[in-house]
């Protein structure tokens, strides 16, 4: 990758936003571990009870079949962590809940996690800063 300004951006001159990391790299590496046998399933489908409950109710739908059991498709469950949220974290469902959010706190990170309802296969894809209102 070349070290200019051109080389922050998503492709087509896009500009990728302030704050976000991407970390698909991460788990294209833990795919092909598991594919190469090093990693058992029990290893890599170990998405907590809480996860897989949002991944089954609050989760934006994807068409990507999952990686491990090639048997769904994949879901992304969104949380918003920050001041004035729940310790545990606020999970976002739509656009009127990221509004939500951004009138409820000042500022505050959303995690983005892909998951599979059937083997229960999780990896953090992405993290955003997320600015909240700051009117008067």
């Amino acid at each position: 990758m070349p070290f200019n300004p051109g080389a922050l951006t998503t492709g087509a001159g896009v500009a990728r936003p302030a704050g976000v990391v991407d970390h698909r790299i991460a788990r294209n590496a833990l795919v092909a571990e598991y594919q190469r046998g090093r990693l058992a399933k029990h290893e890599v489908c170990d998405a907590h009870p809480e996860l897989r409950r949002a991944a089954e109710h609050i989760s934006r739908k994807t068409t990507e079949i999952c990686p491990i059991c090639e048997d769904r498709f994949l879901v992304l469950v969104t949380y918003a962590f920050g001041p004035h949220l729940p310790k545990s974290g606020y999970a976002i469902e739509d656009r009127a809940d990221m509004d939500k959010v951004r009138r409820t706190t000042t500022e505050c990170t959303c995690y983005v996690i892909e998951v599979c309802v059937g083997c229960g296969w999780n990896h953090l894809l992405q993290t955003f800063p997320v600015e909240g209102f700051r009117g008067t």
